[in-house]
């Protein structure tokens, strides 16, 4: 009787713990937020990230009824930005907005990793996709894939690639590797700094997303030659996949999303989700984003979850293929 009267104890006890969690879990979401949110950034100001991101802070900020912080973190390959948030108070109130650069590829691309990109995140939402292409200095004496192909393999040595991304990275050693051609490969911070040098006919090529460089090629700064997705972007329908230019086996694809670290209540992962869906998923915001290079869409927490994990399997095998070895 004495036992069992103990189990009765430690059963109630467990439960009122229960109950109080889950009412502090609830006065938490209650109150969130009541200050300014910081979104870490793993590039620089310019890139296509920091672009989208800003215009959809503003519209977050107005639904959220608090300041919108972004602080750019660029360096070694997106690891400082991602570091700093899976060592934030998951609290709601610093939260990472990244790519398959430090949740897809860097896993498989760096020696030394310092956060996990499943275990050490608590997914959000996802925002879209920003499609890549393919973009050349103008002085070069080629107008098509095939033509740069032709005059790499005709001048050993002399054509080079920048990178401001892991998707670069990955984008330019597939094209190397798939086409047989020899490029150097000359990495950056981010992508602006890497598209100057472009521009500047320091470095013959670079893969950079849509947002970041179609403005440079309708000024007439830069050659676009074709976008890396399987079939052509609606974003830029007049450049040709690089499969459909004669590169085989292409289908790179730089995609977007929101995360905490580690530990964010449910209550207030259900409550960013469902207002950054509520803006991503507004006609006129999906336009505005789409003229800037951006397909946007969004989905739950366990879907970004999912897709995280099927992503970390593709670029494992994107980055085998391509014959990169780990810095």
């Amino acid at each position: 009787m004495i036992a069992r009267f103990e189990r009765y104890c430690r059963l109630a006890a467990a439960a009122s713990l229960m109950m109080m969690a889950l009412a502090s879990g609830a006065a938490v979401a209650q109150n969130y937020p009541n200050r300014n949110i910081t979104l870490v950034l793993p590039f620089a100001a310019g890139s296509g990230t920091d672009t989208t991101t800003r215009i959809i802070s503003q519209h977050l900020s107005a639904a959220l009824g608090v300041g919108i912080v972004i602080e750019n973190k660029a360096g070694a390959n997106g690891m400082l930005a991602a570091t700093y948030v899976a060592r934030a108070a998951p609290d709601g109130y610093t939260l990472l907005v990244t790519t398959n650069t430090t949740h897809s590829a860097n896993p498989y691309l760096l020696k030394t990793l310092t956060y996990d990109p499943v275990k050490d995140f608590t997914p959000i939402a996802r925002t879209g996709d920003l499609p890549f292409m393919l973009v050349i200095n103008p002085e070069l004496p080629t107008k098509t894939v095939g033509e740069l192909v032709a005059y790499g393999k005709a001048n050993p040595g002399k054509l080079s690639y920048a990178s401001g991304s892991s998707a670069a990275i990955v984008s330019g050693a597939t094209f190397a590797h798939n086409a047989g051609i020899d490029l150097l490969h000359v990495p950056y911070k981010s992508s602006p700094p890497a598209l100057n040098d472009v521009i500047g006919g320091r470095v013959s090529m670079m893969f950079v997303d849509i947002l970041t460089g179609l403005p440079h090629v309708n000024g007439g700064a830069l050659r676009a030659l074709a976008v890396t997705t399987k079939n052509r972007s609606p974003l830029a329908p007049n450049l040709p996949s690089m499969q459909e230019a004669g590169v085989p086996d292409f289908d790179i694809t730089s995609w977007q999303g929101y995360f905490g670290p580690a530990g964010v209540p449910k209550e207030i992962v259900t409550r960013l989700n469902a207002e950054i869906r509520k803006i991503v998923e507004k006609p006129e915001i999906k336009a505005q984003l789409a003229t800037l290079g951006m397909d946007a869409f969004s989905g739950t927490p366990e879907q970004l979850d999912a897709f995280v994990k099927d992503q970390l399997v593709l670029w494992e095998k994107l980055i085998k293929n391509a014959r990169i070895e780990k810095q």
